[in-house]
């Protein structure tokens, strides 16, 4: 949706994707242009070779891929499965891809790391119980975190380009396959279609947004509704453990930044 909207209005839209078959069917017959590339965020080498193949200017870069509520799996580098897809993979990449960019870096979080928990010294949940649904909302919290001293990053140097946060409510999607909450899809009060769960990111990727803006939809507790520009929560705006965070990501990764 976001891809076929942005197209449409005559971007030029770079998919970067895990199965690259599956997304070239998927926009045939789209209007738009579309360029089609490999990219498993998860995995770092597959992250750094991305990178190194882009050439040219980048206008804006949206993070989009995500998993929820998964069982515990290890990356090829041996990292959480879903904190690299959800937050170690994209930091790498935005790292990697910062000088080409031009306008704007969009990442998508969820409500929920308002539950979200940061332990500095095990992001990496090797010393702590794996819980999915924790996981999930600590990795969420992490790209509220990122996006914060990211900007803080940027506003420093005296760029231009923005650091934006959107979500998409409780959009109906096989994200929560996997998870207890895979009910709330049976309850259309809570929950809206994918059109509108795709809004917040396309006014986070188009509209004059403020760095670090939050973009979610302007319902009842965020869930469904027109995108608004609103707060994340309280610990998603804590400068000192966003710094710490990105130093220790960095560390962990093997990012220069």
């Amino acid at each position: 949706m976001t891809a076929r909207e942005l197209a449409g209005a005559g971007a030029h839209v770079v998919l970067a994707v895990r199965n690259v078959d599956k997304a070239r069917r998927a926009v045939a017959g789209m209007r738009g242009d579309f360029d089609v590339r490999h990219l498993d965020v998860a995995d770092l080498d597959s992250a750094h070779a991305f990178a190194a193949s882009y050439t040219g200017a980048l206008d804006v870069l949206i993070n989009n891929a995500g998993v929820m509520d998964i069982p515990a799996a290890r990356t090829a580098q041996g990292l959480d499965v879903q904190t690299a897809t959800n937050y170690f993979g994209p930091f790498v990449l935005t790292s990697l891809l910062l000088p080409r960019l031009t306008d704007r870096v969009v990442t998508v979080s969820s409500q929920l790391h308002r539950f979200g928990r940061i332990d500095l010294e095990d992001l990496d949940w090797r010393t702590r119980k794996y819980n999915g649904l924790a996981v999930y909302e600590a990795s969420k919290l992490a790209v509220v975190l990122f996006s914060l001293e990211l900007q803080r990053r940027l506003t420093a140097s005296g760029s231009h380009v923005r650091s934006v946060i959107a979500h998409p409510g409780v959009a109906r999607t096989g994200l929560v396959t996997h998870s207890p909450l895979r009910f709330v899809n049976r309850l259309p009060f809570l929950v809206q279609d994918v059109e509108h769960g795709a809004l917040p990111l396309l006014y986070a990727a188009t509209q004059d947004v403020p760095g670090n803006a939050y973009v979610g939809p302007d319902g009842l507790f965020g869930f469904t509704g027109s995108p608004l520009v609103r707060k994340p929560g309280r610990a998603g705006l804590d400068k000192a453990v966003a710094e710490k965070l990105w130093q220790a990501t960095a560390a962990l990764t093997g990012t220069s930044v």
